[in-house]
């Protein structure tokens, strides 16, 4: 796979995570977006293609971002959300989106 199309990747995780940034600011807090259906809708959809994409990163980009945990984890929310969307534990989503996406995007961004 051409380097481009790994720049591109992160580019377009990076993106997601500042949408997803967007919508809880858009919302005033977290809970606020998770509570609002449009606001759930759009989390758990950036979530889904972060997951999505992050699986397709090559295993040498995870390996030098030292990622290879959170690429899984990643994948696993997203096989969550998209297999069994009627039990998302709004809680887990809340927590990834506080812990979790600072520090993906801070890694990810390093790449560029």
């Amino acid at each position: 796979m051409s380097k481009r199309t790994q720049q591109s990747r992160i580019a377009f995780i990076i993106e997601m995570i500042e949408n997803i940034e967007f919508i809880v600011q858009r919302h005033d807090g977290i809970v606020n977006a998770l509570e609002d259906i449009e606001g759930k809708m759009a989390i758990l959809m950036g979530l889904t293609q972060m997951g999505e994409t992050l699986n397709k990163l090559e295993s040498e980009t995870i390996a030098l971002l030292e990622m290879t945990e959170t690429q899984k984890g990643a994948y696993d929310i997203r096989n969550f959300i998209v297999h069994d969307y009627e039990g998302v534990d709004l809680y887990i989503v809340e927590e990834v989106i506080r812990e979790y996406l600072p520090l993906i995007k801070l890694k990810l961004e390093s790449k560029l």
